[in-house]
């Protein structure tokens, strides 16, 4: 059976949004159950209240950094309405923190990236449970896949093998030996890392 959402906390959650961004989502706040007000606080930066037909208020700040409004929010909702609103506001414009759903006994613990869900944790009394583990997409696992940068430097490595060897067969002296080995043996060291 279904359990009624308690509260919804924003935890560290970031976003950011461009000026057009910006007045689209001043434009779409206001809703039948949902109004907003926009304090200047100074330097670029504002706060966004939205407040829920029942009295509940999120205040939303935003810094103007390097042409984007950014938002870093914590804050805790309970009015169903504005809960919406902000999550719509947050998967919308890609934010990116923790957002918990309490409900009488268990927290779902959601953690998002760029306004996707990468990770959902269970939390009760009893301890935690991971729900859901983001995995690779097919494009992400195939650029991973064509990556050659280890494949390269395993190159790179062999070549610098070649050449200490031929360095100690022309080296002269105890010392240049004692240098040369020193130096197979970091470079060999990393070869087996790699190779591994």
């Amino acid at each position: 059976m279904a359990q009624r959402r308690l509260a919804t906390e924003y935890v560290n959650a970031t976003m950011q949004l461009t000026e057009f961004q910006m007045n689209q989502f001043l434009l779409s706040a206001d809703t039948c159950y949902i109004s907003h007000r926009v304090k200047v606080l100074g330097a670029g930066e504002q706060e966004v209240v939205l407040e829920a037909a029942g009295g509940e208020e999120a205040h939303l700040p935003f810094a103007l950094i390097g042409g984007f409004y950014i938002c870093e929010l914590s804050c805790r909702v309970v009015n169903p309405h504005l809960n919406n609103a902000i999550r719509k506001l947050f998967i919308t414009y890609k934010g990116t923190g923790t957002v918990n759903r309490i409900y009488k006994g268990i927290t779902m613990v959601y953690y998002y990236e760029q306004g996707s869900v990468r990770q959902i944790s269970e939390v009760t009394a009893s301890g935690n449970k991971l729900v859901y583990q983001y995995k690779y997409s097919a494009a992400e696992m195939l650029r991973l896949y064509q990556s050659d940068g280890i494949e390269r430097e395993i190159e790179g490595l062999r070549r610098k093998i070649d050449i200490l060897l031929d360095m100690r067969n022309r080296a002269d002296s105890e010392s240049d030996l004692r240098e040369i080995d020193c130096d197979l043996e970091a470079v060999t060291q990393r070869l087996f890392q790699l190779e591994a």
